[in-house]
């Protein structure tokens, strides 16, 4: 009988202003089942981006990509 291994889940926290985060989250969750987006602090505007541990590399160019467009200031990893 084999185990199907369960994938790892992996986060990072991020702030960005709030008249930017419709958009961000819009755009993030656009990319075909890459990440997800959760508000983790509604005051501080810090949201948790979830997403495939296996998919780290993809999640940073996506994030690279954006920050040319998004004031992302990036404040821990989960």
């Amino acid at each position: 009988m084999s185990q199907k291994k369960t994938p790892a889940i992996a986060s990072m926290l991020i702030a960005i202003p709030p008249e930017q985060i419709v958009l961000f989250k819009s755009i993030v969750e656009s990319y075909d089942n890459l990440a997800t987006l959760r508000t983790e602090d509604p005051v501080r505007h810090h949201l948790r981006i979830y997403f495939s541990a296996d998919t780290r590399d993809e999640v940073e160019a996506m994030m690279a990509s954006l920050s040319a467009q998004f004031a992302i200031e990036r404040i821990g990893e989960g």
